[in-house]
């Protein structure tokens, strides 16, 4: 046995006992003729000492030992002379009998400490030394607990836990898949799921009521910040239920993690807010509600005064930040500036000033009286002392996207959005298709298994666009501090709404047989209403820490550009490999 206790567990009632213990060491010391080392496990740490007048081999040894060097130690634990509060193993430590190198280290490229001097490429590139630094191990240690509590919460509502395939057919009808080749089937491909979307609903035909599963899944997209192309979800089907049964359901789930893993009590029941009021008032279908600073339209408020840019627009919209009244023009040409930034979209920025005395400075006083800019602030419920800012533009969406940008900023700025206060809520109500004017066609807002709200459905059958842009999906997103942490619906479960579902978004009989037949067919064999969620796994984790990235609470997770520089994968195989595949490489154009 290499150890008996651990580097975390030791404390003043073991004084006298004879321990052994191993792990990594941390650092050592030479203080007069005595060496203290800090051994390290992933339970903590505990502090060795060799003693002068020790044995001269023990004293070797000790002095010989470098950073990350793996070793056994066997001593008696005494109470620590010098002892330190920080540390939970701070009153003890060990008086060393014996010391065995299991494993010498070369000296790692960076420090293994919780504020380490190594970059992040640098610690992607030895990301295993990096999971033995304490950030991570916490960050994987809440993971493991989440994972926990959630298995336990769907076990006790009855729940399943089924595996479905991670080889299936390729339907890209939303994002890319990943595509696998099939040597026994030359020139035929798997691919890598999106979601278990399909195979869920498929056990809910076959019986088995509650599905869960904590599962991996691949998406081949062009990587924004902070997104993986391989991540996990929190997937859930339930049969005979309503919106209502599935939001409750869940609800009760993150009440009790939120409860068990950090101790927060969040509003029972949740707030709802349908997606038109999210888009109205914050910009974004996954508002984050810790702050106010909403949106108003003020179109009527601001037409017929001679200045074009917000004459002819279709819609003109502000909001109001709080204090910004003191902002210099430095400042305000800085937050233009950003605004214009590819990354938001905005031609520029119209602001007025209401000072603390009263009076009204703005951008727009050349076309606009003071009572009338006064009477814009009233409409945004701005106070003296704030700023307000205005944008426009004929595309009403488009608009408030860009402030609801500017919005998340702002209240960045100002200390507002605190990632250990949670504001979560359901929003609800969504559209059920969305228009691609490029395209000339419909595609599913969610994906093409949602139901239509039931009072919809005249609409859905209609064939005027203007009918079918007005149905609501039986759709549902979980939202916590402006992060949609999962979302889901109540699925379409008779034949012939799922094949008027393919015909809406031009997928004819054949293409819909080819794709989805399997489940068009197993419609026609009971199938129950159902619905569920998915509840991004990952994004979970960092939300309950209160950290915006998810990537140290993933073991080995990919960099921007989709690569583990750890592994250096993706990488090229070999010709044999390729021939046995039957693939050829055409060449990358430039």
């Amino acid at each position: 046995m290499y150890r008996d206790h651990t580097c975390g567990e030791l404390r003043i009632a073991n004084v006298g006992q004879k321990v052994t213990l191993a792990g990594w060491v941390q650092r050592s010391r030479k203080l007069g003729g005595m060496t203290f080392i800090d051994l390290r496990d992933r339970y903590g740490i505990t502090q060795l000492v060799v003693e002068a007048d020790a044995e001269a081999s023990l004293v070797e040894t000790a002095t010989s030992l470098g950073r990350e060097f793996v070793i056994q130690a066997v001593g008696e634990v005494v109470e620590r002379q010098s002892k330190n509060p920080k540390m939970p193993t701070g009153d003890i430590e060990i008086k060393l009998e014996a010391i065995n190198i299991l494993n010498k280290s070369v000296t790692p490229p960076f420090t293994i400490e919780d504020e380490s001097d190594g970059g992040e490429d640098i610690r992607a590139k030895f990301r295993y030394l990096d999971l033995r630094r304490n950030p991570l191990q916490n960050a994987l240690a809440l993971r493991h607990r989440l994972a926990h509590e959630v298995r336990n919460y769907l076990d006790s509502k009855g729940f399943m836990e089924i595996e479905t395939p991670y080889l299936i057919k390729s339907t890209p009808e939303g994002a890319r898949d990943f595509v696998v080749p099939s040597r026994m089937n030359p020139g035929q491909f798997y691919a890598l799921p999106q979601s278990p979307q399909t195979f869920k609903q498929l056990l809910m035909v076959a019986g088995y009521d509650r599905y869960f599963q904590i599962v991996r899944c691949f998406r081949d997209e062009d990587l924004r910040a902070d997104r993986q192309p391989e991540f996990t979800q929190i997937d859930c089907e339930m049969s005979f239920v309503e919106q209502e049964d599935v939001l409750n359901m869940f609800e009760g789930m993150m009440r009790t993690l939120f409860k068990n893993v950090v101790g927060v009590d969040i509003p029972n029941p949740l707030p709802r807010m349908s997606w038109y009021d999210a888009m109205d008032k914050y910009g974004s279908d996954k508002p984050d509600v810790r702050f106010g600073m909403t949106i108003h339209e003020i179109t009527d408020k601001v037409k017929g005064n001679g200045f074009s840019v917000l004459d002819d627009a279709a819609y003109v919209g502000a909001i109001a930040v709080p204090g910004g009244a003191e902002y210099t023009r430095k400042q305000i040409d800085e937050i233009t500036e950003w605004v214009k930034r590819p990354q938001v979209g905005a031609k520029g920025l119209i602001y007025i000033k209401l000072n603390a005395d009263g009076s009204v400075k703005s951008s727009i006083d050349k076309f606009y009286t003071p009572e009338q800019l006064k009477a814009v602030a009233e409409a945004v419920e701005a106070k003296m002392g704030d700023i307000i800012f205005i944008m426009s533009g004929d595309d009403t969406r488009k608009v408030q996207t860009m402030l609801g940008v500017l919005r998340l900023e702002m209240g960045g700025r100002l200390g507002l959005r605190d990632p250990k206060v949670f504001a979560p809520l359901w929003i609800v109500d969504f559209p059920l298709l969305e228009w691609s004017e490029e395209d000339g066609r419909f595609y599913a807002m969610h994906h093409p298994f949602t139901a239509p709200k039931p009072e919809h459905m005249d609409w859905f059958n209609s064939n005027k666009k203007e009918d079918l842009e007005r149905v609501c999906a039986n759709a549902y997103d979980f939202v916590l501090n402006g992060n949609e942490l999962g979302g889901g619906s109540i699925r379409i479960h008779n034949a012939d709404v799922q094949k008027r579902m393919f015909e809406v978004l031009g997928i004819g009989p054949e293409e819909a047989e080819y794709k989805f037949g399997f489940i068009i067919h197993a419609f026609q064999f009971g199938a129950p209403p159902h619905g569920g969620l998915a509840f991004g796994f990952d994004r979970v984790c960092a939300l309950f820490a209160g950290k915006e990235s998810i990537r140290d609470f993933i073991a080995f997770p990919k960099n921007n550009q989709g690569r583990d520089v750890m592994i250096d994968s993706p990488s090229e195989i070999d010709q044999a490999q390729l021939d046995e595949l039957n693939l050829d490489i055409r060449p990358i154009a430039e």
